[in-house]
């Protein structure tokens, strides 16, 4: 009996050691799970912030304003607006070939990294040393509140759209100016042609009814009935011209007459 009650008591021995390892197991286990949830929400809490970057100087690259703000904290995504079109054209016709940047956004994995970047270095010189190419140029950061990455999205595709509006237009009016161009040419083209029928029209005619604008000249015969069918006129003509020269000769003569006593009085 003392045997059985031993082993009895060593089993129940044995059973209140085990349930006692299995509530600290569970004890420890459920501080573990404590301690991640509790790192889960401190995880949770960190949410990124973005600053934005008014001056962006020539030749600067994403890569160099991540070695720059890097060692700050963790920089995320970063996206730098290029310049206009037609600055690099100009740019391309001067000679150069360089593309430059307006503006930039750049994010930090946490919003208080962010806020402490864009309030010590807003103003401050970009380079540390002066032989970097950038030290002259001074940080223009602003910190965007409550502005996220997705709202840089929509903006870039609200942007994008516009511009492919603004293509449609410019092809639409230029396709429309090429189709009245192309249809005032063929009007004119038919105008041609039926100014041309026209005048083919009136050569074919012309020699059916062709009519001559000269005068011939007249025979002996037609001379000779003119004079004598005109030879009242002719006398009257005579008599005119005799008394026209009976007229001047008279006012000769009175000339004449006062010059004489002119010169005989002197």
């Amino acid at each position: 009996m003392k045997t059985h009650k031993f082993s009895m008591e060593g089993a129940g021995i044995e059973l209140q050691e085990d349930t006692s390892a299995t509530v600290e197991d569970r004890d420890e286990a459920g501080m573990e799970d404590k301690a991640i949830e509790a790192s889960e929400g401190n995880k949770k809490k960190i949410n990124p912030g973005i600053i934005y970057l008014g001056h962006i100087p020539p030749r600067l690259r994403p890569r160099h304003i991540r070695n720059m703000l890097s060692v700050h904290g963790e920089v995320g995504r970063i996206f730098l607006q290029a310049e206009d079109r037609f600055v690099r054209k100009k740019k391309q016709k001067s000679g150069s070939n360089a593309r430059d940047f307006t503006e930039g956004w750049v994010e930090f994995r946490d919003k208080r990294v962010a806020k402490l970047v864009a309030a010590s270095l807003n103003n401050a010189p970009m380079g540390t040393r002066k032989k970097n190419r950038f030290h002259d140029d001074l940080w223009n950061i602003k910190y965007l509140h409550r502005f996220k990455w997705s709202h840089l999205s929509e903006r870039l595709a609200i942007e994008r759209q516009v511009r492919q509006q603004r293509m449609r237009v410019e092809v639409s009016q230029a396709k429309r100016e090429t189709n009245f161009y192309l249809q005032n040419v063929e009007r004119s083209k038919k105008f041609s042609k039926a100014e041309r029928k026209k005048t083919t029209g009136q050569t074919e005619a012309e020699p059916k009814n062709q009519q001559w604008n000269f005068t011939q000249r007249k025979t002996e015969a037609e001379i000779q009935t003119m004079k004598t069918s005109s030879g009242s006129g002719d006398k009257r003509r005579i008599q005119k011209r005799m008394e026209l020269a009976e007229k001047a000769q008279e006012k000769s003569q009175t000339s004449k007459l006062l010059l004489h006593k002119i010169f005989n009085a002197a």
